[in-house]
């Protein structure tokens, strides 16, 4: 991971479209359609494909979409018992802002733009249980105390033969993935994996979301990706468009991909965030040589990440899968400790010199990076405001570390503790404490009332 932030100036990032360059390339014929997306609860790009010149006609006024998208289960299927939106309220619409800082093309959709956007009530009121405007909330309490993050995420996934239409009437059994064994740091690559990486690097690359490095990892079919350093919003924005090529780009080639935390048992997917605090130009994190200790910023955010991050379970590891990940030697953390370049604990003190900075290795593949990164800039915020004490790292393998805070054993004890938490409700304030308790229940319940293949295999003839 590059320490080092490759953020530009200006009123539009460095790649990007700005309005004008946008308006043009539709002008030219270049871009026909522009796709502009909320992200939901789960990360995934909601919203509506335009027609451009329409788009460029009204590019102000932004769209409307039904307030159902930030309220549903992962099926889109409509919940009761929100706050946001219902059947008592006729689900209303919210109005959809393109972010016009966020213009970006599709590569891999020729003709296509993709823009981000935030949603708002009639009143002009941003929606605050939206995973963007959460993210946002956080970065403002950060600049609030003259701070701004630095982060690069560290993503996995697994990559199976076959296209998810197949795969779904099997009840996603049987997948083979695309390589049959431990490719961990391999560069030969079967030709298919080869043309994959390929493909998805020009891709992402085109779209304005360069990628640092990609490399298989310790699973059969299992991929990493990292990126590099830079603003904490742009690097969730981009990281809905990495999940939104490789899927694109997967089905095109014979491939399922899969972002579960626990997509086979023995198998975990994480995404890493890697993170650092800037004031004036400069990493506070930053390793002095003279210094024996940790910079009293990096100790305070250490001390929050410890502190805080076991009430904000459901933020980053949302499902009832997301726990089948922590298990012991792993590389998936247990119990909520932190080290010096130590890969068994929660939170990893790592890098050198100017560029030390912290990765918090909690959330897995399935989090939605919005709500993960905004949960870590809370509790880091916790540190610097509360000051908690910080215990000392550990220094050897943390899964043996029976004094640390376990990791909660299900959803079920995480939103136990997550639901009228004082530190959770100091950071998010109760709507969305309350919007995120109900989504987790809604997941809780649904696993409850299904049989699962284990009952059956442990059941059937034996019962």
């Amino acid at each position: 991971m590059n320490d080092t932030p490759t953020e530009h100036s200006g009123s539009t990032p460095a790649g990007l479209l700005s309005p004008d360059a946008l308006h043009d390339a539709v002008t030219r014929g270049d871009i026909t359609t522009v796709m502009l997306a909320v992200p939901d609860m789960m990360g995934r790009l909601k919203g509506k494909r335009l027609n451009a010149d329409a788009f460029i006609e009204r590019l102000q006024s932004g769209a409307e979409a039904c307030a159902y998208i930030l309220a549903t289960d992962v099926d889109m299927s409509p919940v009761p018992g929100y706050d946001l939106t219902g059947w008592e309220t006729g689900y209303g619409d919210l109005s959809v802002i393109p972010d016009l800082h966020s213009i970006r093309r599709l590569p891999y959709l020729p003709g296509t733009a993709l823009i981000h956007a935030d949603v708002a009530r009639a009143s002009g009121e941003l929606v605050g249980v939206a995973p963007r405007r959460m993210l946002q909330a956080q970065l403002e309490r950060l600049s609030g105390l003259g701070l701004d993050p630095r982060v690069g995420l560290e993503s996995e996934f697994v990559l199976y033969q076959g296209v998810v239409q197949q795969a779904s009437p099997a009840r996603y059994r049987r997948l083979r993935p695309v390589s049959p064994y431990n490719l961990d740091y391999s560069l030969d690559h079967p030709p298919a994996l080869s043309d994959f990486f390929q493909h998805l690097q020009d891709a992402l690359h085109g779209a304005n979301t360069p990628v640092e490095s990609v490399k298989t990892e310790g699973a059969p079919g299992q991929v990493e990706v990292t990126f590099p350093y830079g603003e904490a919003l742009r690097a969730c924005d981009s990281y809905t468009v990495y999940r939104h090529a490789v899927r694109s780009i997967a089905a095109r080639r014979g491939m399922a991909p899969s972002f579960m935390a626990a997509p086979e048992t023995g198998v975990g997917s994480g995404l890493h965030l890697h993170l650092s605090l800037w004031s004036k130009g400069r990493n506070v994190f930053a390793a002095r040589p003279e210094e024996t200790q940790l910079p009293e910023a990096l100790n305070q955010a250490v001390a929050g990440l410890i502190s805080a991050l076991p009430h904000m379970t459901p933020l980053y590891a949302p499902t009832p899968n997301s726990y089948k990940r922590y298990t012991p030697h792993s590389f998936a953390p247990t119990r909520y400790t932190w080290g010096h370049d130590n890969r068994s604990c929660a939170v990893r003190i790592t890098g050198h010199g100017e560029g030390q900075h912290v990765e918090v290795r909690l959330p897995g593949a399935d989090a939605n990076s919005y709500l993960a990164l905004g949960a870590t800039l809370a509790a880091i915020v916790h540190g610097l405001t509360d000051e908690p004490e910080l215990l000392p790292p550990c220094t050897g393998d943390a899964y043996q570390a029976d004094r640390a805070l376990p990791i909660p054993r299900d959803l079920d004890e995480a939103v136990a503790d997550f639901d009228g938490s004082k530190t959770a409700l100091t950071a998010f304030g109760n709507s969305v404490v309350r919007h995120y308790t109900h989504a987790a229940r809604v997941e809780i319940d649904e696993h409850r009332r299904r049989v699962t293949d284990v009952e059956l295999q442990r059941g059937f003839d034996r019962a």
